[in-house]
């Protein structure tokens, strides 16, 4: 009885007192470990006192251990480290992509997020674009089809990797849009310019109706984020748009090009998607936006310019 008592007691201890790191420790759980080698990996790395010990409190339970990476960085009980395997609890790291970031801005998230550098993502979206070769076949980046969302990457994961994630994100939003591959490419670019000009969500069918009827008489758009994306592409751009830069020759100046700039200049989310989709119909060809974000808009030029001037003085 004192024997059965002690090893009860010993079995208890192993389970139930803590045990491990007091620092930052990873352990890779590759997939199809078995129970005895995960036991062994976790002995080895000093996050469980026997791995005896925890097969046995595996037999007993009766889980199946996910694979993954975990970290770990206090001391815990077996039980402990028992279910977060059995979980999943595995370590990621966050990188939130706001609507309307465009490419830059999404290689320094990815950079912030430490997953490494803004430089080697970009030179990755350049090269991978077979990914979107369905919807945009002359597209020289992956500008536009990297979703927003929160995404969460492990620690070694690649750009190439966390593009296919972004843009697989964008094909299951695509087809509950119901957004046709010949047409996508025009599509995302009307949406993207969307995205950049509006901060109101309802008036954004609105914008894409006045874009639409820019289109179909041949007028320039004439929309400054075009602009300031021609200068991000020459590594010029400083944040604030300069006279000069209205008179680039970049195709995607549309103050001096004439139809949509070859590609999106950001990458828009669901509900300008859905804007560029089915603009309103209307007849206004001009409008402005405060500095609350609410949009007015015009059916002539005179019109437009009385906005303007409100806009101008409220403004000083």
């Amino acid at each position: 009885m004192v024997l059965v008592l002690l090893l009860a007691g010993a079995a208890a201890w192993l389970v139930m007192a803590p045990y491990g790191p007091s620092s930052e420790n990873f352990v890779e759980i590759a997939p199809r470990t078995t129970t005895a080698k995960i036991a062994e990996q976790l002995q080895q790395a000093g996050i469980v006192r026997s791995a005896l010990a925890f097969e046995a409190y595996r037999l007993v339970e009766k889980g199946s251990l996910k694979a993954g990476e975990y970290r770990f960085d206090h001391p815990a009980t077996m039980a402990e480290v028992y279910e977060r395997l059995r979980r999943g609890d595995v370590y990621t790291r966050t990188v939130v992509i706001p609507e309307g970031y465009d490419l830059f801005q999404v290689a320094e998230a990815v950079q912030a997020a430490g997953l490494g550098s803004a430089q080697a993502f970009l030179a990755a979206a350049q090269s991978q674009t077979e990914l979107v070769r369905s919807w945009s076949p002359s597209a020289p980046s992956l500008e536009g089809f990297l979703f927003p969302d929160t995404y969460r990457f492990s620690r070694h994961a690649t750009p190439e990797e966390m593009l296919a994630a972004m843009v697989k994100r964008f094909g299951q939003v695509a087809q509950k849009l119901q957004l046709e591959p010949g047409n996508a490419a025009r599509i995302v670019t009307l949406a993207s310019l969307v995205e950049r000009e509006v901060h109101v969500p309802q008036e954004r069918a609105a914008v894409a109706g006045v874009f639409e009827n820019r289109l179909a008489l041949g007028m320039p758009l004439q929309t400054d984020p075009s602009v300031a994306y021609a200068s991000e592409l020459r590594g010029t751009w400083t944040g604030v748009i300069h006279q000069s830069e209205l008179h680039s020759d970049s195709a995607y100046n549309t103050y001096t090009h004439s139809g949509l700039p070859p590609g999106p200049i950001c990458n828009p989310g669901l509900n300008a998607l859905t804007a560029a989709l089915h603009p309103q119909q209307n007849q206004y060809l001009y409008f402005v936006s405060d500095a609350a974000g609410h949009t007015t808009f015009a059916q002539t030029l005179a019109e437009h310019q009385k906005n303007v001037a409100v806009y101008r003085s409220r403004t000083r």
